[in-house]
């Protein structure tokens, strides 16, 4: 949500991987997730994402654990989407702290009726353009 690719793909372990097998998506590796997360920013004209804190199950240096996911996202064509999902994760404990191994998106529920609301900032500048003498009719 924050488009912070170079922050995010850190996250995971050097060899680590991303997937989303609705959509038939496999990063593998810090540079294809953070590649990958970037391309999808190019489609968005939002994307809202709120984690909702699961369970984590400690097995010495690794780890698994799940989180619920609500996501709110309109595509620039128009396309919206509301879904429901849970992160499938694996950690590992590295040199630089806990780091995914695995991660995998699986949606529960989704809902593409187009979504009525938009971005803030998408709403002040058509307002701004409606106010502004200058700017020719709509």
């Amino acid at each position: 949500m924050m488009y912070d690719y170079y922050r995010l793909a850190p996250l995971f372990t050097e060899d680590g991987v991303y997937r989303i097998p609705d959509v038939n998506i496999e990063q593998v590796g810090r540079e294809q997730i953070r590649a990958g997360s970037e391309r999808l920013k190019g489609q968005w004209d939002y994307f809202v994402q709120t984690t909702h804190p699961g369970t984590i199950q400690l097995q010495g240096d690794t780890a698994v654990g799940r989180a619920y996911v609500s996501e709110l996202i309109r595509l620039r064509d128009g396309s919206s989407y509301l879904n429901y999902a849970v992160f499938h994760d694996r950690y590992q404990r590295t040199e630089g702290g806990w780091k995914f191994a695995e991660r995998v998106f699986e949606v529960r529920y989704l809902d593409t009726t187009p979504l009525a609301g938009s971005a803030p900032q998408a709403a002040d500048a058509k307002a701004q353009a409606q106010n502004d003498p200058t700017s020719s009719p709509k």
